[in-house]
């Protein structure tokens, strides 16, 4: 089909960019065909995208002008930046703004742009109940995000924000199931009894898919997604279930996440700090259902552990 618009996807290798580009490849009669971005097309991944149909570009977000290049004569894009590869708001906000004045210069007609609350709107910086960090955030990597929505409005593109929220792949890393010393597993969270949105990371690009085929109805509008809205004690518990044996919650201080010693410990022990006490907020803007109504796949987190309980190892 050479009527096709054309959808170019940064990140399109990765978690949230791969889950769009596998949409959008799985679906061939969807109007749409791919243009996956990619620093390094010489990946096995980007040549697996080719192999498939895919048209893989090498665009570098640190060079503005590669990235015009690889969005001229697109109809939309996804765009996605990658915070924690180097941990600088500074960075993340030039890639913003590269894709964003990109998306202008060559009239994308529709850009999804992965992003998150800026909670500077719910804790202003003045507030001592949470630490300021670097003296402009609260929580850096939501702020830096959230800030950047600005960058796509003032360029004159038309915008959906995707808000997303935390991967139940956290569970296989960061929040792991733990054996104490008695062999009962355990997962910690910094939250205490309040609720945290999870997402399975495919069903982000996947919304993104269900955003873009519905053509510009959602221009403009802030779409937040969750798979699944549970507590500690819950997430444990449907943990356990998967993995045949209990698992118990023990919620952590945020003091030991700031004394941590990681880099961005004070940035991940405020994001803790923003989801419990800020939840009617962050979660009470999320509805599963919603989210399920453009991406028909979403998964709650029964069915992601039923898909990955071979990833565990405990």
């Amino acid at each position: 089909m050479t009527d096709r618009k054309i959808i170019a996807v940064v990140g399109a290798t990765g978690t949230q960019g791969g889950g769009l580009a596998e949409a959008i490849l799985d679906d061939p009669d969807g109007g749409f065909a791919l243009r996956a971005l990619t620093r390094n097309p010489a990946t096995d991944a980007a040549a697996a995208l080719a192999a498939r149909g895919a048209e893989v570009v090498a665009t570098d977000l640190d060079d503005p002008d590669s990235v015009r290049k690889a969005l001229d004569g697109a109809y939309g894009a996804f765009v996605v930046t990658a915070f924690w590869e180097y941990n600088s708001v500074e960075r993340e906000q030039a890639h913003a703004r590269a894709a964003a004045d990109a998306a202008g210069a060559t009239g994308l007609e529709h850009v999804v742009w992965s992003t998150l609350p800026d909670t500077r709107l719910h804790v202003p910086l003045e507030d001592d109940r949470m630490p300021t960090l670097h003296g402009r955030y609260k929580v850096p990597h939501f702020d830096s995000k959230g800030e950047a929505d600005q960058f796509f409005r003032d360029a004159g593109v038309p915008t959906t924000m995707l808000s997303t929220t935390m991967y139940f792949e956290s569970f296989l890393d960061f929040f792991h199931p733990l054996r104490d010393e008695q062999g009962a597993l355990f997962i910690t969270l910094p939250m205490g009894d309040a609720v945290l949105p999870g997402v399975a990371g495919v069903d982000i690009g996947r919304t993104a898919y269900g955003i873009l085929a519905g053509g510009t109805e959602l221009v403009g509008e802030t779409v937040a997604i969750s798979g699944e809205i549970l507590s500690g004690e819950q997430y444990a518990a449907k943990l356990g279930a998967a993995l045949g044996e209990p698992v118990e919650y023990r919620p952590a201080a945020l003091s030991a996440v700031r004394a941590g010693g990681f880099p961005g410990a004070d940035d991940v022990a405020n994001m803790f700090q923003y989801y419990a006490e800020f939840a009617d907020s962050f979660a009470g803007a999320r509805d599963p259902a919603y989210a399920r109504s453009l991406n028909p796949r979403l998964q709650d987190f029964d069915t992601w552990l039923a898909a990955n309980r071979d990833e565990f190892t405990v």
